[in-house]
């Protein structure tokens, strides 16, 4: 009778492994096909991108500016040099207002100001970017009287302000309590224990905030329609139009010349590399905290 009992139990017990086993098997395989799924579409769009604009990516593309229809060659080297100088002026302005909105939020989480200041980085994150590019071409194109390279950064920066905002409050409230009271407990005033606790444990992930606030203004376009213009010859002045990687792959791709088409997919690929290789700077600065942490 024992032995039938014992026998028995290990059947069920048996039984019940394997339907664990199984239902752990399956999902790993949904998860799996959700992940095959998920890149599918980026590999696609980064195979067509390669197969469309390789062939038109040299050295003259980097180093010449466009030519007039019917002319071979050319390049974007205006485009290139002017989406650098958009970011990294829209990043010069957008940054430390964001780091440090973001610190008083996460300091001041209680107050009225501070709720104010994330509900509007919250609705600011929400509005299109034309809807910015259109707000800037009426508060700085049309006072001073023409498009500008920093018009653009002025209306890249409002795009970046929210998104570092919001990273910066998130990853502040992130950092353990402890730190702060062993500082305080120490006799470090509040202020600098802020700076030199709080905000410097919480680097690595403000970091990856920014450069992820930094590809999503790289790749904006209708800002820029409204705001820089765009530029065919060389220009780096802040007071005149300039030329972009996102305005002139759009004024390329909805033209009827094969030759300025292509150049256009030859842009979107050169400018589908930069955002990438910043992605890939992100997943470079999480890993890198991720293994200090360790």
């Amino acid at each position: 009778m024992d032995n039938t009992i014992a026998s028995t139990m290990r059947r069920k017990y048996a039984r019940r492994l394997f339907l664990r086993k199984l239902k752990s098997d399956l999902m790993v395989g949904l998860t799996l096909l959700a992940t095959v799924i998920a890149l599918v579409p980026l590999f696609l769009v980064l195979g067509y991108l390669l197969s469309k604009g390789a062939s038109s990516v040299n050295w003259d593309f980097f180093t010449k500016l466009p030519v007039p229809v019917g002319q071979a060659g050319g390049g974007m080297a205006n485009a290139i040099v002017g989406t650098f100088e958009l970011v990294g002026l829209a990043s010069l302005i957008g940054v430390p207002i964001g780091i440090g909105a973001g610190i008083y939020v996460a300091e001041h989480h209680g107050r009225g100001l501070a709720q104010a200041v994330r509900f509007a980085a919250d609705i600011m994150m929400g509005i299109p970017s034309i809807v910015i590019g259109i707000f800037v071409y009426a508060v700085v194109v049309q006072p001073v009287g023409g498009f500008s390279t920093m018009a653009g950064a002025v209306a890249l920066a409002i795009i970046m302000i929210p998104l570092v905002t919001r990273t910066t409050e998130e990853m502040i409230l992130l950092v353990p309590p402890e730190l702060r009271e062993a500082a305080l407990a120490l006799g470090v005033p509040d202020w600098r224990t802020t700076l030199s606790v709080v905000v410097r444990t919480a680097t690595s992930g403000i970091a990856t905030g920014i450069i992820l606030a930094i590809a999503r203004i790289t790749g904006e376009t209708a800002p820029l329609l409204f705001t820089a213009f765009g530029n065919r010859f060389w220009s780096t002045s802040l007071t005149q139009p300039i030329a972009s990687l996102t305005v002139q792959v759009y004024t390329y791709a909805i033209s009827p010349f094969a030759s300025w088409q292509r150049q256009a997919w030859a842009g979107a690929l050169v400018l589908t590399t930069i955002v990438l290789a910043l992605e890939i700077g992100v997943r470079w600065v999480t890993q890198g905290s991720a293994r200090a942490a360790r």
